[in-house]
């Protein structure tokens, strides 16, 4: 394993019911990239993921969907840090974030979960709030619906409009194209490039 390779997870949850859910976003984006680079996913048990991987640029980008649902996310970063005796800085987690707007993107380094049960049982597991995490905004069904009546977890759990839909493609491309630059240009910029994107949503 090449300490340029670069491991990509993203959170979900499993089963045709989630599919394209808000919640779903970080298995959206994961098979976005697969779909751009044709790769194909097979089932890792032991990881308890599905799995894929690709080359770019003299080094590996591996993507990786949990199987354990979002409440266990941390399992399978577990042991994607173990199996492959990685540093964490090479780890990269994508999720969706409700306190973030639809279209805007935050690259972090460290933080805590945010209430996010999906980062929060990464948390758990490798004992540090210290590694990169992409939060993907889906909107706050408060900010969007001005009304306190409104179930949070039916939101996460729904599907996007096609609006959103139109917003998420731009999404998806700037994240895919900024992540196959992780190994040839500077992080400072990857960080730049993604947290500055929304300023773009309309161009």
């Amino acid at each position: 394993m090449s300490v340029n390779d670069k491991y990509i997870v993203g959170l979900g949850n499993p089963g045709k019911e989630y599919t394209n859910s808000r919640h779903n976003i970080g298995f959206s984006i994961i098979e976005n990239i697969s779909k751009k680079h044709s790769t194909k996913f097979t089932l890792k048990n032991k990881l308890k993921c599905w799995f894929s991987e690709f080359k770019i640029d003299g080094s590996t980008l591996r993507l990786f969907m949990p199987n354990t649902f979002m409440n266990h996310s941390g399992e399978t970063v577990r042991a994607i840090v173990d199996w492959y005796k990685i540093d964490i800085d090479q780890l990269y987690i994508v999720v969706d974030d409700i306190d973030l707007p639809l279209g805007k993107i935050r690259f972090r380094k460290k933080g805590s979960s945010g209430g996010h049960n999906g980062l929060k049982s990464i948390i758990e597991k490798l004992q540090t709030q210290n590694f990169n995490r992409i939060r993907v905004g889906i909107g706050n069904p408060l900010s969007i619906n001005k009304t306190s009546n409104f179930n949070t977890i039916s939101y996460v759990l729904g599907k996007f409009s096609s609006g959103e839909q139109l917003i998420l493609d731009k999404v998806y491309k700037q994240i895919i194209e900024s992540l196959e630059k992780l190994n040839t240009r500077k992080e400072d910029y990857i960080i730049s490039e993604l947290n500055s994107f929304h300023n773009d949503i309309d161009k």
